[in-house]
This record gives structure tokens, sequence and C-alpha cells, in this order.
């Protein structure tokens, strides 16, 4: 069997389950139940969204060794992973307000973070990154391709598609440097200011074990966000050329399977309430277990 297939496949459903195990943790354990882990639990969720919308193709194209797809799937597979992938680096802006209120107004919190807000928040960064995807593949729809249609990828993406068409992509190069540069400075200014805020405010707690559970709280977001920026900007704003093509796929796949894999880690490992929940869970199942096996008795 295809070694690198196996590799993707492990990566892949550690993925899925990591990341289902922390959605599901979040949704059944109330003591869960506040903004910070209603983010986080998008967070998952857009993990296994975006990661499947070009894993299982991939791992199909791997073990088949056909390594073709048709333009309509092709184009379903980018409007989906950028879809899910913008709204996640949008969401990640919305979990470093999410901190700055938490640290900065710890007595308002619940007040200025309620579940309305925080809704209403998640639903206009989904719209969003529903809207900003259809612009992409709306401007791509205009291109033709009369070959050779080759992708030098694992999976489709935008700037691999603009490489074979017979169509000029000025403008859609253009779009993305305009509009994928607006957002990502606004996303940029929304997530990094805020722990201008933080750090400040931290430097100003008495006492190591508050400052350190302060910053406990942001280091794991703020290495989410370094992976997941550092492969997007590497793969949409710096040009590729043909000698960068092992590196492009590289970053591709970093994007596509690794970061979404990462992420739960990331929270899981650094995480004591996610840790405390996933033992009240199998405390739960062991007892259901035991009640199980004396009805049976």
């Amino acid at each position: 069997m295809n070694g690198l297939f196996v590799v993707f496949l492990l990566i892949y459903l550690m993925t899925l389950i990591t990341n289902l195990l922390i959605f599901f943790l979040i949704l059944t354990d109330y003591n869960l139940h506040n903004p910070m882990y209603f983010f986080l639990s998008n967070l998952a969720f857009l993990d296994m969204s975006y990661s499947s919308a070009s894993g299982p193709r991939m791992l199909y194209d791997l073990v088949t060794k056909k390594r073709s797809i048709t333009l309509p799937a092709c184009i379903a597979q980018i409007f989906f992973f950028l879809c899910f992938a913008t709204t996640e680096f949008l969401l990640l802006s919305a979990m470093s307000y999410d901190r700055y209120v938490a640290i900065c107004h710890p007595l308002r919190y619940t007040q200025i973070m309620s579940w309305r807000v925080c809704s209403h928040l998640a639903l206009v960064i989904w719209i969003f990154g529903f809207i900003y995807s259809l612009a992409h593949i709306l401007c791509l729809l205009r291109l033709s391709f009369c070959g050779p249609n080759a992708i030098h990828n694992f999976f489709c993406d935008l700037p691999h598609l603009f490489q074979i068409s017979c169509t000029d992509p000025t403008l859609n190069i253009v779009l993305i440097f305009t509009l994928g540069s607006s957002v990502v400075i606004v996303a940029f200014l929304f997530l990094f200011l805020p722990y201008v805020r933080i750090f400040s405010t931290v430097l100003q707690i008495k006492g190591r074990t508050g400052k350190l559970k302060a910053f406990s709280t942001c280091t794991s977001h703020l290495l989410v966000v370094f992976t997941f920026y550092s492969s997007l900007i590497f793969i949409y704003f710096i040009p590729t050329s043909s000698n960068m093509f092992s590196v492009n796929k590289l970053f591709s796949v970093q994007y596509a399977l690794i970061n979404p894999l990462l992420n739960p880690l990331i929270y899981s490992l650094r995480n004591a309430d996610l840790k405390a929940a996933l033992l009240r869970a199998l405390s739960r199942l062991k007892k259901k277990h035991l009640k199980l096996d004396l009805d049976t008795n």
C-alpha cells in the first residue's frame, strides 16, 4: 500500500477523532458552556470541515492512483475549502477579542460576551466566509482551461488553477491581493491589537500564578494563529514559481491536513478544563458500563 496514503490517512483520522472529541466534550459538559469554549467548538467543527474538503479526495487519488478530477468537482473543492478556511481565519480574531474581554474586563465578561453576542458574531463570521468564497468562485468561472491540465499539488487550489488557465488570470490575482489583503489586515488588527491590552494588563497582575494562568489561555491561541497564518500567507500571497512547487506542496499539506490536527492537540494538551471534562466523560461511561453489568447479572 502507498506509504503516503497510510500517513495521510492516519493524519486525517486523528484530525477527525481529536476534533470530534473536543466538539462533543464542549457540547455535553455543562462546565464548558461559556463563550471561550463556544468559539473553540466552532474551531473544532471548522477543522473537521476544511480538512474534509480536501482530505478524502486526496486519499482516494493516492489509493486508486487515478489522480484526476473533473473541473466542477475541483471548483466545488476550492469553494468549500476557502469557505471553511476563511471562516476559521475570522474566528481566530473573535477568539482574540474573547480573551481580551476575559482578562481586561473580567467583571463584565458575561455581560459583554453574552450568548446572544457570541451566536450573532459566529453567524456573521460564517456568512462572510461563504460570501468571500463565493466571490472567488464566481471570478474563477470566467477562466477557461485548454491543457495541459496538470496541477502540481495534492488537491485543487486557486493559485494552481491560475497557472494552467488559458485565460488571463490577472483579475483573479488582483481579487486575491485586494479582497484577501483587506480581510487579512482587518483580521490581523482585530487579532493582535487586543493582545497589546492583554499583555499590559497581565504584566500588572500581582503574583506569578495569576500571570501564568492568564498567559496560558493566550499562548494556545497564539500558537494556532501562528501555524495558520504562516501557511496561509505563503500559499496565497507569495508568488509561486516553477522551482517552488515542492515547497508550496509542503505548505498546502500543512494548511489542509496538519493544522487541523495541531489545533486540538495544542488546546487539549494545555487546557486543564478540557482534561477535566474528558475525565468526567470517561467516569460517566464507566458508571454506565457498570450499571449495565449489574442489570445483566
